[in-house]
């Protein structure tokens, strides 16, 4: 990078917040993925006048800039494809409001989305949308992917929690969108353009979160089954009858890996688990409960039912269901780690695929996630050292999400697309969709700096 626009961006946002020794920049290099690129600098601004003189300063000097948050994605959006500069968000983690009475808070995109979810907790209040990574993930990061989690089958995710967004374009302008209010229809929903858009059209830098009541009761129920068709089938069945808050599935090679970490031991023929949990006023979740627990002691394959009978006991059910993913290295040293979505209905048929695809090149694949709202992850394991088994785990992909959208879904429920999904954009977005959004992207960032390489198939 050129020594001026170091002096300049020292100047900007503090000699001790840029970072530009090899050791500094190789911290910023990697993300969930296992895909490194080494940017030229990282900033670490503290506020939004700083991301705006950044800006500024990088689009007169057609510098690429890449936002960052904890860099815990699993797609490669935050990774540094064409190099330039990673702007990392970090330090600016203040929670700026917290209004009970509107329901809202005012945060900025550096706060942990654990620390907004115990600070809401603190009022009676809760903030739904529950990734894994939540102890460690930021709310900038939840919105520019728009994540997901175990909650989104009842409460929805990240876009459906952000009322207004500060963000700053790509030329250092600052724009407001959204409202405060629980109603506003006033010009076009730039909200939701931003949310999800990858750090490829601005740079958000203030949120404007909403908030719900905090249940007052809640009551956790895990399934074990003998068949694991009979377990996906059984998602739409429960959720014709029934409103549970999460509803999980694990098949037998997740249980396995976790299975130290439950509070009791499994069947042996256990081949698949159902993780449900209900919430709302004490005696609608006590009746609930018990409504659901009779119609599933009615169901075939049901080997047995279990209640989580305290708090530990279910907070131990929760480390082992969100431990799944890192433990899956104890099966390969390499993992592709897909979150593709299909109709609840078409989940027996993803989940045979699946297990079928496996059987036929050869590679260990298993799948767990938020059946609820149709969501799977589909771990493929792999051991890169091998030769050939990369090879294999790229065709895995490539036929699976071939088939996801033959049977009306999509590529991705939560983690977004990067730069590893983007060659397979086509196979769901038509040309005139992918055109209308390139205009888009044209318009706000007509120099290609905000975080090129992603989302979009970069063979044009």
């Amino acid at each position: 990078m050129d020594k001026k626009i170091i002096r300049q961006l020292r100047k900007i946002v503090g000699p001790e917040n840029l970072l530009h020794s090899p050791e500094e920049l190789q911290c910023y290099s990697y993300d969930g993925t296992t895909m490194e690129y080494m940017p030229e600098a990282v900033a670490l601004p503290g506020s939004t006048a700083e991301v705006c003189a950044v800006m500024r300063l990088a689009f007169k000097a057609a510098l690429p800039v890449v936002p960052r948050g904890a860099g815990s994605g699993m797609t490669g959006g935050s990774l540094p494809v064409a190099g330039g500069l990673v702007l990392g968000l970090g330090r600016m983690n203040r929670i700026l409001a917290m209004d009970r009475d509107n329901q809202l808070a005012v945060v900025e995109p550096g706060v942990i989305t654990g620390v907004l979810q115990a600070e809401a907790a603190r009022l009676g209040l809760f903030y739904p949308p529950d990734p894994a990574s939540s102890r460690f993930c930021t709310i900038g990061g939840n919105a520019a992917e728009c994540a997901g989690g175990p909650s989104a089958v009842k409460y929805g995710v990240t876009r459906d929690y952000i009322k207004g967004l500060e963000v700053v374009l790509a030329d250092g302008r600052i724009i407001h969108t959204g409202v405060r209010t629980d109603k506003g229809v006033v010009g076009y929903d730039l909200t939701r353009l931003f949310i999800g858009s990858e750090g490829t059209l601005g740079i958000i830098c203030r949120l404007i979160v909403r908030l719900l009541p905090r249940p007052a009761a809640k009551t956790t129920i895990l399934v074990e089954l003998d068949n694991i068709q009979r377990a996906a089938a059984l998602v739409a069945e429960i959720l014709g009858r029934f409103t549970p808050c999460t509803l999980e599935f694990m098949d037998r090679t997740a249980i396995g890996i976790v299975a130290d970490q439950l509070p009791f031991a499994l069947s042996a023929q256990t081949e698949a688990l159902l993780l449900l949990e209900l919430d709302g006023q004490p005696a609608a979740v006590a009746a609930e409960g018990a409504a659901l627990e009779e119609f599933l002691r009615q169901g075939s394959g049901v080997m047995a039912l279990r209640r989580g009978e305290d708090q530990a006991e279910v907070d131990k059910l929760w480390r082992a269901r969100k431990g799944v993913s890192p433990a899956a290295f104890k099966l390969r040293p390499d993992k592709l780690s897909e979150d593709i979505v299909v109709p609840r209905t078409r989940i027996p048929e993803i989940v045979a695929f699946t297990e079928a695809l496996g059987r036929e090149l050869d590679l260990l694949i298993f799948t767990f996630g938020h059946a609820g709202d149709g969501n799977i992850h589909v771990n493929i394991m792999l051991d890169k050292s091998q030769p050939g088994e990369e090879k294999k785990g790229h065709e895995a992909r490539r036929r699976l999400f071939i088939r996801v959208v033959e049977l009306g879904g999509t590529l991705s429920g939560e983690h977004g697309i990067g730069c590893r999904k983007s060659e397979f954009l086509t196979l769901e977005v038509d040309e005139a969709t992918m055109d209308v959004m390139r205009l888009i992207k044209g318009a706000l960032d007509p120099a290609d700096i905000l975080n090129p390489g992603k989302i979009f198939p970069q063979n044009g």
